[in-house]
């Protein structure tokens, strides 16, 4: 690895999320960060190809093998590396364990006092969803952070713990007519991303709504299929028509 390779290197680290100075281990430019203990490991291929290593899964795409992807260009180098820090801020229990700390001394024992508890966990919540999907709805791509909801996939009274309620992949970033229809039990995903529709939802609704018939999830993980199967089972309306 050349210097001026490491460098844009170190510059790619630092605006992805990996602000701690970088550190050169066989060849291979290992980032860090205050924020999440994992760490990510560059591998220089060529002047535009990369060997990315993460220590969990869940940090690179489905697409990675046995822990490694190839990564070609700057561009992909760096949505990957915006990616994989996300997942290491969001990580399984990680979001559960900073609403445990911050609400640890809140009183419960009214129910106004238990929605000010459920308040902050969810805004905990969509926060971690916010960075998880890089502000975008995870279907239609629209990036606008403001139109966008936090939709649980199991539903949060559904859920049997905190773990369960404040996991990132028990969630979906939806624009809000998505939202509305996932919410309300008229549509569901496949374990691929494919919108499953209720055969009760009238057929124009779709089209009324600005939704096309082919959309699907986009950079699903293996974790979301737990949420998913028990969304198809036990939330959604049944019935499924085809996805028109």
């Amino acid at each position: 690895m050349t210097p001026l390779q490491q460098t844009r290197l170190e510059k790619a680290a630092a605006d992805c999320g990996f602000e701690l100075p970088p550190v050169l281990s066989d060849d291979a430019l290992v980032l860090r960060s205050t924020r999440f203990p994992e760490a990510v490991s560059v591998r220089m291929r060529d002047d535009a190809s990369f060997d990315l290593a993460a220590p969990s899964a869940l940090m690179l795409p489905a697409s990675a093998r046995d822990g490694v992807l190839q990564v070609h260009g700057f561009d992909a180098l760096y949505d990957t590396l915006l990616k994989a820090a996300a997942a290491a801020r969001t990580m399984p229990n990680r979001v559960a364990e900073k609403f445990g700390a911050i609400t640890a001394n809140l009183p419960r024992s009214t129910e106004a006092e238990r929605l000010v508890v459920q308040r902050v966990g969810q805004d905990l919540f969509r926060g971690a969803l916010l960075d998880y999907w890089q502000g975008r709805c995870c279907v239609t791509g629209l990036d606008v952070p403001e139109l966008l909801r936090a939709s649980h996939i199991r539903p949060w009274a559904m859920c049997e713990r905190d773990e369960e309620r404040l996991d990132v992949f028990n969630g979906l970033l939806l624009s809000p007519n998505l939202d509305a229809l996932f919410d309300g039990r008229w549509i569901t995903f496949a374990p691929d991303g494919k919108m499953l529709v209720s055969a009760a939802l009238p057929s124009t609704a779709l089209g009324a709504l600005g939704i096309a018939a082919d959309c699907q999830v986009q950079g699903l993980q293996a974790r979301h299929e737990q949420y998913l199967e028990f969304h198809r089972q036990r939330v959604f309306r049944g019935n499924i028509g085809s996805s028109r």
